[in-house]
């Protein structure tokens, strides 16, 4: 029962709503009660009566307690139902805060069909857990106690004692098949997160599977997941089903009893039949609350094992502490000695980098694959903390998380497309952009001519991950989305390594008639989109190797010299063929 204390908070915050469920509960318990002991005086009315005149009196009771049974039964359901649909809401609008707060480390050992698997089937058990456990505990309760106490009090004390003698037994039972069930569904939830991540990464890769012709060693892999999921889920069906049989045994042993000693208490005229009839309706109402009991304990087997998972992941502090409170006026950058590792590497990323990048001026960055240049960019955006970044004059970390990022404008090495319209892929930072300013934004990006050419233009939809466009389409729509923010520092991440050398010079000159005082660093691999940069440096196994203006590191004759050159004669043999 440990769960519900868990919950404790939910209760309280929603207490009117669970007493109005619960006293339509105890009306329907009432009512329900009733309708033996009517019966059982309508019997012996009509045994006794030799005329057949009897009082019809109870027949309209018993209709008038059906009508009000209905009443009662869609009320309290509407209402216990809504509240458990609202912990739904709340556990996942929770969860989905803690991950938006979560840095790339965290990402980075968390799968997302996990993570995906948490928001629905973990919830989901918790939120039933909140509904039918609470009416399954309640009414089950209730019903038992107030039946009891008719069988006991108003019946036969002896007869109720001998017909509970097999009650024992099935409180045993349900003790150790509820512990088997806890197991198994625990298990059956971490299958269930493989099985999503599997199919997650099947839907979003099919064409590479296609391409590469993998589809019969994927289809192989996935039936082996699919079979330890199907095995998993079998035993906890195994597992919910023996809380039937046990039920069912218990109360047909005490139907036994209670036929033999009830017919040995009417033949001393110590009980009539309409008594032992009472008594029998009274012991086949005992079904749900048995019923109840079973169901209880496995939905709160399979609430606890979800909420343990979901807890332990929302738990999780932090990767990146958003602790600060300073107000960001400048956009000046200083690095001063920077080394930085990745949490499951104990080789260094990054070591010994001193940069200085003043408002307005253009730094670039090449090196080989590998080097280190995109974990720069995640360190200045502090998706990983490390020491020795400081924004207008500060320590990243003094500035809330929030307010800090709102300084960059970045366009990743594989842009994202949400499956919405170009127009809202564009204006993703700023949905408020009036048609002019995203156009504008389009066209300094070299990508308006493309988007006109669709029948629908700015609302032309790109599919999931805009699978529609081509690459060169997707990062000039990414490098749109980021000049439209217009950030005082823009982050380039080889960002037009799919695009063709005009393009790019189309781009890179629209970028320098930008306001003077936006910084910019840009990385690439093409070293014409970073020549005009006012300082070039190259990062080669996470230390910078040179660095200087174009000229300058073209006269050093070190890797960038070599690359250029390289890139010049390939070049020419392409315009040659």
């Amino acid at each position: 029962m440990s769960l519900y204390l868990q919950l404790g908070w939910f209760f309280r915050r929603h207490a009117n709503t669970y007493l109005l469920a619960l006293v339509m509960l105890v009306a329907v318990a009432l009512l329900e009660l009733s309708v033996p002991y009517l019966v059982g005086q309508t019997l012996d009315q009509l045994l006794a009566s030799s005329n057949g005149d009897w009082d019809i009196t109870n027949l309209y009771l018993l209709a008038g307690i059906g009508l009000a049974l209905y009443g009662l039964r869609f009320a309290w359901r509407t209402v216990l139902f809504s509240a458990s649909y609202r912990l739904g809401s709340h556990l996942r609008n929770h969860f989905f805060s803690r991950l938006t707060k979560q840095g790339q480390a965290f990402f980075s050992r968390h799968s997302t069909g996990d993570l995906m698997a948490q928001a629905t089937n973990d919830v989901d058990a918790i939120e039933m857990a909140a509904g039918e456990g609470i009416l399954a505990g309640f009414d089950g309760l209730l019903t038992f106690v107030l039946i009891l106490a008719m069988m006991l009090s108003v019946i036969d004390w002896r007869l109720t004692l001998v017909a509970l003698l097999p009650f024992p037994f099935m409180g045993y039972s349900f003790y150790r098949i509820s512990n088997t069930l806890h197991r198994h569904f625990k298990d059956s939830l971490t299958k269930f997160s493989h099985l999503n991540e599997r199919s997650q990464q099947a839907i979003a890769g099919i064409r590479l599977v296609k391409a590469m012709g993998r589809e019969q060693i994927e289809s192989q892999q996935f039936d082996r997941i699919t079979n330890d999921t199907a095995r998993s889920n079998y035993l906890v069906a195994r597992s919910e089903a023996m809380y039937d049989p046990a039920v069912f045994i218990s109360l047909s042993v005490a139907t036994a009893l209670t036929l033999g000693f009830g017919t040995y208490l009417i033949i001393n005229q110590q009980l009539t039949i309409g008594q032992l009839t009472s008594f029998s309706m009274y012991l086949g109402q005992l079904i749900w609350p048995m019923f109840a009991f079973g169901w209880l304990l496995n939905i709160i087997e399979r609430g606890s094992a979800a909420n343990d998972r979901l807890t332990a992941m929302i738990s999780v502090p932090d990767s990146v502490a958003d602790n600060g409170h300073s107000e960001r006026h400048g956009s000046a950058i200083r690095i001063r000695d920077l080394s930085f590792h990745y949490p499951e590497d104990n080789h260094p990323s990054l070591s010994a980098i001193n940069l200085d990048l003043p408002p307005g001026k253009t730094v670039a960055i090449a090196g080989p694959t590998g080097a280190g240049k995109t974990t720069l960019l995640r360190l200045l955006m502090r998706q990983f903390d490390a020491n020795g970044i400081e924004l207008d004059g500060k320590p990243l970390s003094e500035y809330p998380l929030a307010q800090l990022r709102s300084a960059f404008s970045v366009v990743p090495q594989d842009p994202f497309l949400f499956s919405a319209s170009i127009r809202d892929n564009i204006a993703l930072g700023r949905p408020d952009a009036s048609d002019e300013q995203i156009a504008h934004a389009a066209r300094l990006a070299a990508v308006e001519q493309d988007i006109l050419r669709f029948p629908k233009g700015y609302h032309t939809e790109v599919g999931e991950r805009g699978v529609t466009l081509s690459g060169g389409q997707r990062q000039r729509l990414a490098i749109a989305r980021a000049l439209l923010i217009d950030a005082p520092i823009l982050l380039l991440d080889d960002a037009l390594s799919a695009v063709d050398t005009s393009t790019e010079q189309q781009i890179l000159a629209h970028l320098r008639q930008r306001p003077a005082q936006q910084s910019r660093i840009i990385i690439g691999h093409r070293l014409s989109s970073l020549m005009d940069a006012d300082e070039i440096i190259v990062i080669n196994q996470g230390q910078i190797s040179e660095r200087g203006n174009h000229q300058q590191l073209l006269d050093h004759d070190g890797w960038y010299s070599r690359m250029w050159q390289y890139q010049q004669m390939e070049a020419q043999l392409h315009v040659s063929h």
